[in-house]
């Protein structure tokens, strides 16, 4: 069974900067997408970027410009550089990944997340 596990979450003041972690582990497989998500009290999750493991990223007009997603040399690793924080940037983010497998029978997506790092931005 695939586990994520995030790290690096945290207090920090507006305009700060934060780096998140996510190491996946029980697979020998390269993940397909590893992606941050982020859930707001009262508000539903939302994807923050996604980065393939060719390296091609997407981000959320929300922090395009303010954040970088990249892999790790490590297999299976993502980080979150997240920079000029703003207190709408507080919520609980998520390190979700994706493995993708094709047969004979089709194509199938497998979907795994972390428990959630909080990122509280406040003076």
């Amino acid at each position: 069974q695939i586990q994520l596990v995030e790290s690096g979450g945290g207090l920090v003041q507006p305009g700060g900067s934060l780096r998140l972690s996510c190491a996946a582990s029980g697979t020998i497989f390269t993940l397909d997408v590893m992606a941050w998500y982020r859930q707001a009290p009262g508000k539903q999750r939302e994807l923050v970027a996604s980065i393939t493991s060719g390296g091609s990223a997407n981000y959320a007009t929300t922090i395009e410009g303010r954040s970088t997603i990249s892999r790790g040399n490590a297999k299976n690793t993502v980080y979150l550089q997240m920079n000029s924080l703003k207190p709408e940037d507080t919520a609980v983010y998520f390190c979700n990944a994706v493995r993708v497998t094709t047969s004979p029978e089709g194509r199938r997506e497998y979907d795994y997340w972390g428990q959630g790092t909080q990122v509280t931005v406040s003076s």
